[in-house]
């Protein structure tokens, strides 16, 4: 018998595969799991257009579902609403930063309507995850992924990277 509370468990334990400290749940990208006539079905969000770790968040969730014992398993991308850094748990938030990632703030508000055209860089004001300073410079926009940049704490002088808000 399938049980979503099982398959929900299962799939809850599925590490982001560019940040394995954090579960795609804690991330926020684990939308739902639903059980329809026998079947698992998974819906996932990227974190962006384009995501490139998608396929592979896809292939351990099946790996893992039917790994235990879900004979039918299928995993459905959602792209409405978008993605949001909000969406990311409280947890997943503490575990980026004890991986030494700062977490990102609140995401942006946006009105409905067009979206407005800023051609200037988003002022950030990002703490070290190290030592909690706010004195903290950007080195690139884009760091190992396109979510997030590097950045240097001024006072420790530690590189890090930051999950940009989105």
């Amino acid at each position: 018998m399938v049980t979503l509370t099982d398959a929900r468990s299962i799939a809850e334990t599925v590490t982001d595969p560019e940040l394995p400290m954090i579960t795609l749940a804690a991330l926020g990208v684990l939308r739902e799991v639903s059980v329809v006539d026998g079947k698992v079905i998974v819906s996932i969000t990227p974190t962006y257009t384009g995501c490139p770790a998608m396929d592979t968040m896809r292939d351990d969730l099946l790996r893992a579902l039917t790994g235990a014992g879900y004979a039918e398993v299928e995993v459905r991308t959602v792209l409405h609403p978008p993605w949001s850094t909000d969406w990311i748990t409280a947890e997943g938030r503490r575990k980026l930063a004890e991986a030494g990632i700062a977490p990102p703030g609140a995401a942006p508000k946006r009105a409905g309507g067009p979206v407005p055209l800023n051609l200037a860089a988003p002022v950030r004001l990002v703490r070290c995850p190290r030592c909690d300073s706010p004195d903290t410079e950007l080195l690139s926009e884009f760091s190992a992924t396109a979510c997030k940049s590097l950045r240097r704490c001024v006072a420790c002088r530690e590189p890090f990277e930051h999950v940009k808000e989105i």
